[in-house]
């Protein structure tokens, strides 16, 4: 589940400054987050974004696919990456449909 640093790049210039994308990389992938919630992944230089109502709406003809061997189903984007705006509508709609994360306990 490699990733190319340069498209963990490309994908992450592709989304406005609005959306606050920053990523980690973890298990062998990179997560993606907007404003602090996780929003998608990559994968074998793939982008997985997490499914939501907004999101199936906004994409329309969705096509879904595990980001992982024994990953739930997210949104599977293909060319539609290069379309700086598509993509950073969809980020923006992903974003605020999922919830706050839940604050860490203290050990």
């Amino acid at each position: 589940m490699t990733n190319d640093p340069d498209f963990i790049d490309y994908v992450c210039d592709q989304i406005g400054d609005e959306c606050e994308v920053s990523y980690r990389h973890m298990f062998g992938g990179t997560t993606l987050y907007a404003k602090g919630k996780v929003v998608a992944l990559i994968g074998d230089n793939q982008l997985f974004v997490k499914p939501t109502e907004a999101g199936r709406r906004y994409i329309g003809d969705v096509t879904e696919a595990p980001a992982y061997e024994g990953s739930k189903n997210f949104f599977l984007i293909g060319d539609e990456i290069d379309d700086s705006e598509w993509l950073t509508e969809l980020i923006r709609l992903t974003e605020q449909e999922l919830p706050k994360p839940k604050p860490r306990k203290k050990k």
